[in-house]
């Protein structure tokens, strides 16, 4: 069974994959590439806790001291590509359809990776609590999954509206995530 506290904590560890989906969305948000994203974000949201669990406090100081600077560098490296791209004048639709795509490849393994490392802090905690840990990681996962899909739609739809700016936008918001994973 599924308690509020849970629910609650799922929100708000799918904030992150929120927040990330909204950037990509505003420029890569076919079918495919929402699937993609969402998954993967759901997918190590749940896996995350299970390793935290089974892993133990000495690894998580490793992941948890190297992860942010990993994350910081992969989303602040997007997030400066899409602004840079949204500024630039006269860009060829061919040049635009250029810049790779973040839901595959290693690309996505890291964005999932580094918007799911709270999970692994949540997963000792869920331990050291004897909380029950399948139901609460599925919870987080499923969340991340539903919030990463909402977020890549309103992110298309608002740069559909708005255009480029929302593009910038959406390079911004990867910015400040990447400065606000060094931060805390």
């Amino acid at each position: 069974m599924i308690t509020v506290e849970a629910l609650l904590v799922a929100v708000a560890l799918g904030c992150d994959a929120f927040a990330v989906g909204l950037g990509i969305g505003t420029r890569f948000c076919e079918p495919r590439q929402v699937f993609r994203l969402s998954f993967h974000f759901g997918l190590f949201q749940f896996l995350m806790p299970v390793i935290g669990w089974i892993v133990g406090q000495h690894a998580a100081g490793f992941a948890l001291h190297w992860g942010p600077w990993i994350a910081f560098a992969l989303l602040a490296f997007l997030g400066a590509k899409m602004i840079r791209e949204s500024l630039r004048e006269g860009a060829s639709a061919r040049e635009a359809d250029s810049c790779s795509d973040p839901t595959k490849g290693t690309t996505l393994v890291v964005l999932a990776l580094a918007t799911s490392m709270d999970a692994l802090g949540v997963g000792f905690s869920l331990g050291i609590l004897g909380k029950s840990l399948l139901a609460a990681a599925a919870c987080i996962g499923i969340t991340a999954a539903a919030m990463t899909w909402a977020a890549m739609i309103l992110g298309n739809r608002l740069s559909s509206k708005i255009g480029r700016r929302m593009e910038t936008a959406g390079g911004i918001i990867l910015l400040a995530i990447a400065v606000k994973l060094l931060i805390s």
